[in-house]
């Protein structure tokens, strides 16, 4: 049972941005019963009223189970609606970018998930049904989501630009503790438009100091986010969950070194809006990070129309002997390997840490003793002979900082450019509501 409402959490999460895809229609009945209704209009395409319904119920549900006071069914409804319109603005966009999720593709993710919960792909529906999910719907909601994570990686991810100087002082802010900490933070966000008139900014901006004092004075916060956030977390209560302190945008990091838990700060003004953020728990520093290496070299030769899989083996099998009475193994791997990377540099693949290279490579190295050279064998790339060069215990710490250092740098940066390009898209759409 404690299996399955892990999994329970996980698809709930994983559902949060996409709603079932229940059976709808847009017809009349036979007999002159309308079966469906709209409940907005989006550009050429439209948000059905069994959307809406079906939405509200599975946000209803969650938000009753974490314990959430409910604001107003009106509030609840427009935000509801709204999630719903920008995910049918973002939807269409991906359409006519073409953009799809094969089933292979699907596949993969739904596998990942049935993994961590420890339970058999092929018993992935069962599970699903015991909770009330139809899988169908299911596999058709995930493949929509994984859509607009394509579309936010195409259309926002992708021009976010990290420069060398930018990763400097990353890394030297680093020094810092508070950018390895990790902090648990809440948020509400009210946008501005994209041409805001002074009036507009005059009535947002004493809105965010209401908001702000009331959270002050005790209202809960993620009640006022559901109510009033117009930020993607809103039906989440505002909780952007546990991030790394240099893995939030700037402005929020500022705010979060200065407070303690439970304080509320003053809204603060972006190009995306004015943003009002809780800290609610905090906690420390990254450990050190140590693998272990291998140094080897090697000789790639590959089957082709003139020479089948055990004639290439022979060539190796010679070649191993040759340098085995004394040729130099860098000087033949220069001139024969057919690895176009390495070749040059005398087959040296290098210092590499696991995982670098197919199953089937590590797994015929893997009892080589410092200068041995492999027999023949085969992976996907074509046949090998290995030399073990040495091996050594490495502190990779350095090298992973800065791999993490340059993602958390796009990731800080990529909620308030994400929340600008939704802006855009919804300002440049068509939009009416109905209900």
């Amino acid at each position: 049972m404690q299996q399955l409402k892990a999994l329970g959490l996980i698809l709930l999460g994983t559902l949060s941005l996409a709603q079932p895809l229940a059976a709808q229609t847009r017809d009349i009945g036979a007999h002159g019963e309308l079966l469906d209704r709209i409940a907005a209009v989006v550009n050429e395409g439209v948000v059905l009223k069994s959307e809406l319904d079906s939405q509200l119920d599975s946000v209803t549900k969650r938000l009753e189970e974490q314990k959430v006071e409910l604001p107003s069914p009106s509030v609840l409804k427009q935000q509801v609606l709204e999630r719903l319109v920008l995910q049918e603005i973002q939807s269409q966009r991906a359409a006519k970018v073409g953009l799809t999720i094969p089933d292979e593709q699907l596949n993969g993710a739904l596998q990942e998930i049935a993994a961590r919960n420890k339970i058999p792909f092929d018993k992935l529906p069962t599970a699903l049904q015991a909770q009330g999910i139809d899988y169908k719907q299911y596999r058709e909601a995930m493949r929509k989501e994984m859509v607009l994570s394509t579309l936010r990686q195409r259309d926002v991810i992708a021009h976010i630009n990290v420069t060398p100087r930018e990763l400097d002082q990353y890394l030297a802010r680093q020094q810092n503790a508070a950018a390895n900490d990790e902090f648990n933070v809440s948020h509400i966000l009210l946008s501005l438009p994209a041409a805001a008139t002074p009036q507009q900014i005059a009535e947002i901006t004493k809105k965010a100091e209401s908001l702000s004092a009331r959270a002050r004075a005790g209202e809960d916060f993620g009640q006022l986010a559901i109510a009033n956030s117009n930020g993607q977390t809103a039906l989440d209560g505002g909780s952007l969950g546990w991030r790394k302190g240099a893995q939030m945008p700037q402005f929020i990091l500022d705010l979060i070194t200065k407070m303690k838990p439970g304080e509320i700060s003053d809204p603060v003004r972006t190009p995306s809006g004015f943003h009002i953020v809780k800290l609610n728990e905090r906690r420390g520093g990254e450990a050190q990070v140590i693998v272990n290496q291998i140094h080897v070299r090697h000789i790639l030769m590959k089957p082709n129309e003139l020479d089948d899989d055990e004639t290439v083996r022979q060539k190796l099998a010679k070649i191993r002997d040759r340098v085995l009475k004394g040729e130099d193994f860098a000087g033949i791997a220069s001139t024969t390997s057919e690895d176009p990377g390495s070749a040059p540099d005398g087959g040296d693949l290098g210092w590499t840490g696991p995982g670098t290279f197919v199953p089937e490579f590590d797994k015929a190295i893997a009892d080589l003793k410092p200068n041995e050279i492999s027999e023949p064998f085969k992976t996907r790339y074509g046949w090998h002979i290995v030399q073990m060069l040495g091996t050594r215990t490495y502190d990779s710490t350095d090298d992973v900082r800065r791999q993490r250092a340059y993602a958390a740098i796009r990731e800080s940066k990529a909620d308030e450019e994400t929340e600008l390009w939704l802006r855009r898209l919804r300002d440049e759409a068509f939009v009416e509501l109905k209900m």
